[in-house]
């Protein structure tokens, strides 16, 4: 069943039209939440629990394309995972002496898949995650972040940096080489 008809009976109420989109977007809204908490129980349940605010939402919520609600949710699962984090106190500023700062360069992260980026990034520490997530993935600047988090805009770059530098380090211990490219 196409979309909009699905949020508009969804709007009225509809348990079926709410479980036809839960399914439609519960794979892409699981790998959101994934990409914050390491275990696959708690983004489960941040899933449900974000769906269960986007379908209480709703009726007030102005329909303007796929995008939109798209948007519109996955912010709702991001704001899922940080509330989650913050209540388990695993968002931790971590120090400058636990990252040994190595540079990390783009063509790295770019010659891997997308799952192996996956699995690189849910190994770092949560507050890098976060940060890494928020920027590189969520596209946010460092004054959103620093607002969003409650950190200053100096610590989501030196949070961001470190977890570039960790990911490098892992990309080193796993022998996964990449070639920079010439700017010549």
């Amino acid at each position: 069943m196409d979309l909009p008809v699905l949020i508009k009976e969804a709007k009225q109420g509809s348990a079926a039209a709410q479980k036809c989109i839960f399914d439609q977007l519960a794979d892409k809204m699981l790998m959101v939440c994934r990409r914050y908490v390491k275990n696959q129980e708690d983004a489960e349940e941040l899933l449900l629990d974000g769906f269960y605010k986007f379908f209480k939402g709703l009726p007030a919520f102005n329909y303007q394309g796929e995008a939109a609600l798209y948007t519109w949710l996955k912010r709702i699962m991001i704001n899922e995972c940080l509330m989650f984090l913050r209540k388990k106190q695993a968002f931790v500023i971590v120090s400058e002496t636990v990252a040994e700062t190595i540079p990390l360069e783009e063509e790295a992260l770019n010659n891997l898949s997308a799952t192996d980026i996956f699995n690189l990034i849910v190994q770092l520490p949560a507050g890098y995650r976060t940060v890494f997530n928020l920027h590189a993935i969520e596209g946010m600047n460092h004054g959103e972040i620093a607002s969003l988090l409650g950190i200053s805009e100096g610590t989501s770059k030196s949070q961001l940096s470190k977890a570039r530098s960790l990911l490098q380090k892992m990309l080193l211990q796993k022998n996964i080489t990449y070639v920079k490219r010439s700017t010549q």
